[in-house]
């Protein structure tokens, strides 16, 4: 836990929502805590690396069955297998994939993230510097995480349109668009050769934009504070609802990635999933084994450039993010780091 947890607000989120003080302490301490330990000594999960892919499409928390749901209305997604997820959180999954063992993979390897994480973990290691950070978090400085000069190629795609950010094409209330990291991967599939590219899209992570966006609105409660909606009126139905139209969202850009990069091997994962109430569980954290967190879907297409797009995002610079920015950005999109 951070120095801060046991502020009177805290306190007294504490005392309205018992579940998620329980959640925060006694599973925090007595379940994520060493099961993040343990990943450190010994991986749990299948390091993507040791699969067989070109293009690797990270759709941040996106569920087996929510893929499964969809399936039918996109004519790229077939059989839609599984595998178990090397991280409960995204700065987990990053630091427990990006590992010594697959330095060699890594060095050819370009990896555009909208997902701050990348930044946070491998170049800042804040885990490791800061002893006051959330207890799961300083956790990672057990595994064997390269740093970001490791890598191929680096973008810092959460530098479009971050969360607090009124842009052209996003939600000031939301994360980096798709439509970023789809052209961002058309250019440099097109312009520089790498054996792997990683493409990290924010979506289906909440909040879940895509409904305000079309409607030109401020985001409702169960689009933004989706936890406390859910635990005021157990209405999963709207949650779930809002989550897959965030998914769909982000689908209808991957579909114009897949006719416009050539690749043979292309692979539609996430890096964690999420959970909606299962086994009395909701989100996702660092350690967690919750099946529907760990397990993620793995399903396998291909891509042929047929130039239907022609990119309008220029490379962002290679300068960080401000650490406390950034920081404070995660946060306000959930993250407790």
């Amino acid at each position: 836990m951070s120095q801060y947890d046991w502020s009177l607000e805290n306190v007294k989120k504490g005392l309205k929502h018992p579940g998620r003080a329980l959640d925060e302490v006694a599973l925090e301490y007595l379940y994520r805590f060493p099961a993040a330990r343990l990943n450190g000594r010994r991986p749990i999960g299948t390091n993507v690396f040791d699969r067989e892919w070109d293009v690797l499409i990270l759709l941040d928390t996106c569920r087996v069955d929510a893929l499964e749901a969809v399936a039918d209305e996109y004519d790229f997604l077939g059989a839609i297998d599984s595998i178990r997820s090397v991280g409960g959180g995204s700065a987990e999954w990053i630091a427990r994939t990006f590992d010594e063992a697959h330095r060699r993979e890594i060095a050819n390897t370009a990896y555009l993230s909208a997902n701050g994480h990348l930044q946070q973990v491998l170049e800042d290691r804040r885990h490791e510097v800061d002893p006051g950070k959330h207890l799961t978090y300083r956790a990672l400085r057990a595994m064997p995480t390269v740093g970001i000069d490791a890598l191929g190629k680096a973008e810092y795609l959460f530098r479009y349109e971050p969360w607090g950010v009124d842009g052209e094409r996003g939600h000031v209330d939301g994360m980096t668009p798709p439509r970023y990291v789809t052209d961002r991967a058309i250019s440099v599939s097109r312009a520089e050769s790498y054996d792997r590219t990683i493409l990290h899209y924010f979506q289906p992570h909440s909040p879940w934009v895509s409904n305000a966006l079309e409607d030109d609105r401020e985001l409702y409660e169960y689009e933004d504070d989706w936890w406390g909606y859910l635990t005021e009126t157990g209405d999963v139905e709207t949650v779930w609802n809002a989550y897959l139209d965030d998914l769909r969202y982000v689908l209808d850009d991957v579909e114009l990635l897949l006719e416009n990069l050539d690749a043979e091997r292309v692979v539609i994962s996430a890096d964690h999933g999420e959970a909606f109430g299962e086994y009395g569980v909701l989100g996702h954290k660092i350690g967690s084994l919750h099946p529907k967190i760990r397990r993620v879907p793995w399903a396998e297409t291909t891509a042929e450039d047929r130039h239907t797009r022609e990119p309008t995002v220029s490379e962002p610079d290679d300068a960080r993010v401000d650490s406390e920015s950034l920081e404070a950005q995660l946060e306000a999109l959930g993250y407790k780091v």
